[in-house]
């Protein structure tokens, strides 16, 4: 008898599960969606290390129009006024068919939803209780319907309302003490920079990352400022303040529309009190953003799923929850590190930071042990 599994949230975690449980006879699933579309408009760029590009193969990433992703092959390090430190070599984590991959978010969203059959996303339902009776998980939304399952997978990010219901408290992320501003860049503001490469531009309590998304010359810009409340303030005087201080020049890359958020990660990873309950993705756990793993985690973690469910283990959510919180605590780790690296201000610790990072960047032995065990 087939095993029925419930998604909530239709985010990349949600519907890379969808899609490998898709591909098996076993189950039989549905992705229950609280919004009422997808918003596949959103421009917004994504990097996606070769141990997430690798599972997506699984599922015919590897099809997806070539112009509609990009491959970088280095990463380049700045400092605020433009002067070039030194770069990584991004192929040595590459395969043939697994190459460390930058797009769109809306392009993978689009890809993921378009490979499900129609009928697979159901959009505009709200949880409202959920309780497990036996062996059986027992689904109650705000509309009246019920529905009853095998697994619940829980992917609606980091601020779950379900995780919520589930663990019968409220849970909230903690705010990191910096905000985001994302924007897309023209090809002819970006003369200063190797526009085929990933540019990291560190500076004071500040940094920016610059990278195409496509074949087709649009790129995107994301900037991380230190701040320290998450108070809503005019985008614009809060780069004046900070970014356009350590250079004015930076301005050209700014020009088009800005998004900006605080920053949110998670307090710690999550087990639900119901042993046929999971969390995956943000839901999880929220990374800090500063290795880059949030998409390629909520990928991974889609995968360890499947695969526990399909090999039946007897001891599903344990297996599940020692394996992704030892990989949750590595990366955090390593992002909170490259957080505190990235926006050095003291000018006598940036000349040593640039000396270390100039060795480390050309080190084999700690590129395959700091970045290795992450992206491979």
């Amino acid at each position: 008898m087939k095993k029925k599994i419930a998604i909530i949230g239709s985010g990349i975690a949600g519907l890379t599960l969808a899609n490998f449980l898709q591909t098996s006879s076993k189950f039989e699933f549905i992705v229950y969606e609280k919004e009422r579309i997808l918003d596949l408009n959103e421009g917004f760029g994504i990097q996606l290390s070769t141990n997430s590009v690798s599972v997506l193969n699984k599922i015919g990433f590897n099809q997806l129009d070539k112009n509609d992703k990009y491959h970088p092959s280095k990463l380049d390090f700045y400092s605020m006024d433009y002067n070039k430190i030194c770069d990584l070599d991004l192929n040595i984590f590459n395969f043939e068919d697994n190459k460390y991959t930058v797009l769109k978010r809306s392009v993978l969203i689009k890809f993921l939803k378009e490979k499900l059959l129609s009928n697979s996303i159901i959009f505009g339902k709200k949880i409202s209780n959920i309780e497990q009776k036996k062996e059986k998980i027992n689904i109650s939304f705000v509309d009246g319907s019920v529905d009853q399952v095998d697994y619940l997978v829980i992917s609606d990010g980091i601020f779950s309302k379900t995780k919520s219901i589930i663990e019968n408290k409220t849970l909230q992320p903690k705010y990191y003490g910096a905000i985001a501003i994302r924007t897309q860049v023209k090809a002819k503001d970006i003369s200063d920079f190797n526009i085929n490469n990933i540019s990291l531009i560190m500076g004071s309590n500040a940094h920016l990352v610059l990278y195409p998304v496509n074949q087709n010359e649009e790129f995107n810009l994301a900037c991380v400022i230190r701040k320290k409340t998450e108070s809503n303030e005019d985008i614009k005087q809060t780069l004046e303040s900070t970014i356009f201080k350590q250079n004015k020049n930076l301005v050209n890359l700014f020009k088009e529309d800005l998004k900006s958020w605080p920053i949110y990660t998670s307090n710690k990873t999550a087990k639900s009190i119901y042993k046929n309950v999971f969390y995956i993705g943000d839901a999880f756990y929220a990374f800090p953003p500063t290795m880059a793993q949030g998409a390629s985690q909520a990928i991974e973690s889609a995968n360890e799923i499947f695969d526990l469910i399909s090999g039946n283990h007897s001891d599903l959510q344990n297996v599940y929850f020692t394996n992704r919180d030892k990989r949750t605590s590595l990366i955090n780790k390593r992002s909170k590190i490259n957080y505190l690296g990235f926006h050095i201000s003291n000018p006598i610790l940036k000349i040593f930071r640039n000396k270390i990072v100039k060795i480390l960047v050309k080190n084999k032995n700690f590129i395959n042990i700091y970045l290795g065990k992450v992206y491979k």
